[in-house]
């Protein structure tokens, strides 16, 4: 059964994939399944259609027969456990890459999403120039450790797995900035991400769907 995730009509991240949808549609990619997707526009996420798919009106969301999914973690475990390819076969391996996934999600993003909400929103705020440099302080921190856990390593832990993945999809917010500069081999570690061609299909799917509504308006 072919499955159909939820994606911006009109994504705000103007096709640089990095909406949470490029996560799931990465995951999918590099199973190899089909996937369709069901654009939605600001206004239909928040209608109840949508709203039964995803309580909290956003994306991505997973539908496969019955079965309907919402946040970007839960459907990339779920992608994982049920097609090889994102997590190892050995126990311990599949636990400690589990262990990244949520490593991913739950300690590295908050402090770089905040920044980036900080930008977007906060930019004309009298106290924005002081909050910034904390909010870097912090990502700072982060970036530091995983800098040391990865060493020279290629991935977090053995082959590539979805812990890679979504640390790598994290990461990628911070390209418009300098903040991965000091760390060389978190550099090279998301460009090897990249450079996969299951991201690089997914990225180019993602891309179009901006580039088509762009041409539309």
């Amino acid at each position: 059964m072919t499955p159909t995730i939820t994606a911006f009509e009109q994504s705000p991240d103007r096709g640089q994939g990095l909406a949470r949808d490029m996560r799931v549609r990465w995951a999918l990619e590099e199973v190899g399944q089909p996937y369709d997707v069901r654009l939605l526009s600001f206004e239909a996420m928040k209608e109840p259609a949508h709203l039964a798919r995803h309580p909290f009106g956003q994306i991505p969301t997973y539908e496969e027969g019955d079965l309907i999914l919402f946040e970007s973690g839960a459907i990339l475990l779920h992608i994982a456990q049920r097609h090889p390819g994102l997590l190892p076969d050995d126990a311990d391996a599949r636990a400690r890459a589990i262990g990244w996934m949520f490593a991913a999600l739950n300690t590295m993003e908050p402090p770089i999403f905040e920044r980036t909400m900080a930008i977007v929103v906060e930019s004309d705020r009298a106290w924005h120039a002081e909050r910034l440099p904390m909010l870097e302080d912090r990502i700072h921190v982060r970036l530091n450790q995983l800098s040391v856990r990865l060493g020279d390593a290629d991935w977090l832990d053995g082959a590539f797995s979805a812990g890679d993945l979504l640390m790598v999809t994290v990461l990628r917010r911070l390209g418009s900035s300098t903040l991965l500069d000091a760390y060389p081999n978190l550099s090279a570690y998301v460009a090897r991400g990249e450079a996969r061609p299951a991201y690089r299909r997914a990225f180019d799917a993602q891309r179009a769907v901006f580039m088509a509504t762009s041409a539309s308006r």
